[in-house]
């Protein structure tokens, strides 16, 4: 991979996560904490099954995540296991998008369809056939929503289904520790045993 590939890459990741400060979706954070339950039983049993999508929604949404964010050198959306947070998510805490989501996502199969009719479904594409046909509804809701899911499903807590082996914390050099205490930065300084670094005073 090229130095510009790598910065195109770190980029798109730093962008990524501020969009999980910056999501304007509402949350019941009482189904937020039951569906976390609810991934982690799931993750138990021998089988995993999807709770929402079909086998074949679930293959094209994630061959969507992942052509989203590729697999290079390190893991992409397909390796982190976006597909079962976006199966939670959609069957849970966000299942009022799961109506539409599902509509939007049946139209994109029928012009999957149309213009791949030797084709059963988007994942069966090739890549180069994937991109191309996600440059042409980039623009559309459906392609906002897989965005924004991808990204919650890459760096949310594993806990909720995706960010399998925290493949996306290590790519944002997150530190998973079990507890932070004070004093956390400058603002925090007023904290009983604060000391202002050397060098650090202004």
């Amino acid at each position: 991979m090229s130095k510009q590939d790598a910065l195109s890459r770190r980029l798109f990741l730093s962008a990524a996560a501020g969009m999980l400060g910056v999501a304007s979706l509402p949350l019941d954070w009482a189904h937020v904490a039951h569906a976390a339950h609810e991934a982690d039983a799931a993750r138990k049993r021998a089988a995993v099954r999807f709770a929402f999508l079909t086998t074949a929604e679930a293959a094209d949404v994630e061959a969507i995540a992942a052509q989203i964010i590729p697999s290079d050198q390190t893991p992409g959306a397909r390796e982190a296991g976006v597909v079962y947070f976006i199966d939670v998510a959609l069957g849970s805490f966000f299942s009022r998008l799961a109506g539409e989501f599902r509509a939007r996502l049946s139209e994109f199969h029928s012009l999957c369809r149309n213009r791949h009719p030797e084709m059963t479904s988007f994942a069966a594409l090739s890549s180069e056939q994937q991109i191309e046909l996600l440059q042409a509804v980039e623009h559309t809701p459906l392609f906002a929503t897989m965005k924004l899911l991808t990204v919650l499903g890459m760096f949310s807590m594993s806990d909720y289904g995706g960010n399998r082996q925290n493949a996306g914390w290590k790519l944002l050099g997150f530190e998973d520790r079990h507890v932070f205490e004070p004093p956390f930065g400058y603002y925090d300084r007023d904290y009983a045993g604060f000391e202002i670094e050397a060098g650090k005073q202004e």
